[in-house]
């Protein structure tokens, strides 16, 4: 009688001992991270950013996840998951800014903070749109960079976009055609504008297309990470590098090469651990009450600092940064 009153009793201490644990499993913040598509290296820096952010804190369990092509329907898809598991938060790079409102409007009605980033969802589909920068430094950053290419001479240019739906990069490329009416730009001529689908292989044929196509072409600009060094392996497989260049937004780790090569002069991009780490700071901010999204809202994001909320729900994080032969070794080491 007395052994079993002692297993009852260290039974209860044990079942005590295990409920502080316990309830501290329940209280994790479920933040999910959705990205345009898996195997992006921009998008694995992002979920490096967001692991930082959840380990500083502290109470945060990140579900990093994306269809395996870019494509809204795959995103749909996923996104029903989460409703399901009763996510707290979705960051999100949208494929589609307006196919995804719907799925995301469902997921606002159950409770879930909603939040994009990179490439926005419409402004009804969520609470929140983090940009990695401003979309007029960003357009008027590549043509500047294709007119230093060309060593201020100018000439025929032509730009290789993610997929035709794709927000950010028809923001920016729109920028880029409000800035090419500047008299700066002048010597700088537009003469196509095609589709990679942020697909290398895809990505890679429209770029041989463009240089085929165009004999007197001096500039790609690729807005995309995908499509810029997709070109770069085109102009050096055409053997048309010190004739064409290439530039646009690309990551240094995949970039050097291709800086090494003389493909490309100088790049951009804004460093994405940074912005993932802002998105997950931003979107627990939502979830515990602190921030509403509104016109004027201040957000903390950690060791970001605060960003700012405008009459858009949107919000600018830093100014993209060029990487040339001079530093892009440095980075391509962290990303």
């Amino acid at each position: 009688m007395r052994i079993k009153k002692i297993l009852l009793a260290c039974f209860s201490c044990a079942m005590l001992g295990a409920l502080p644990m316990a309830a501290h499993a329940a209280d994790k913040v479920k933040i999910a991270m959705v990205v345009k598509s898996l195997g992006n290296g921009f998008f694995d820096a992002a979920h490096e950013g967001a692991k930082e952010a959840a380990k500083q804190l502290g109470d945060v369990e990140i579900i990093y996840t994306g269809p395996t092509t870019p494509t809204a329907e795959g995103q749909i898809d996923i996104i029903n998951s989460l409703i399901s598991q009763k996510v707290g938060a979705i960051v999100i790079s949208a494929n589609d800014a307006n196919a995804l409102v719907p799925i995301t409007k469902k997921a606002m009605q159950r409770g879930i903070k909603v939040l994009s980033f990179d490439s926005g969802v419409a402004k009804e589909g969520r609470l929140l749109q983090l940009n990695p920068s401003n979309a007029e430094l960003i357009g008027v950053k590549q043509l500047q960079m294709a007119q230093d290419a060309t060593g201020g001479n100018g000439g025929d240019i032509a730009i290789l976009s993610a997929t035709a739906q794709a927000t950010n990069q028809n923001i920016w490329i729109g920028e880029m055609k409000k800035a090419l009416a500047k008299p700066e730009f002048a010597k700088l001529k537009l003469v196509s504008t095609v589709y990679g689908d942020d697909q290398s292989d895809k990505s890679y044929r429209e770029a041989i297309g463009l240089l085929r196509s165009n004999p007197n072409l001096k500039v790609i600009i690729a807005p995309t990470t995908v499509g810029i060094n997709a070109a770069a392996k085109a102009v050096v497989d055409e053997k048309l590098v010190g004739k064409v260049y290439v530039t646009g937004l690309g990551l240094p780790s995949e970039m050097a090469g291709h800086v090494k090569s003389g493909a490309v002069k100088s790049f951009a991009i804004w460093n994405p651990i940074d912005l993932g780490y802002a998105a997950t700071y931003a979107a627990y901010e939502f979830v515990k009450g602190k921030a509403n999204g509104k016109a004027g809202d201040n957000i903390a994001v950690g060791r970001m600092g605060k960003i700012a909320v405008d009459a858009n729900g949107e919000a600018a994080l830093a100014p993209p940064f060029t990487y040339d032969k001079d530093n892009v070794d440095k980075f391509a080491k962290i990303f």
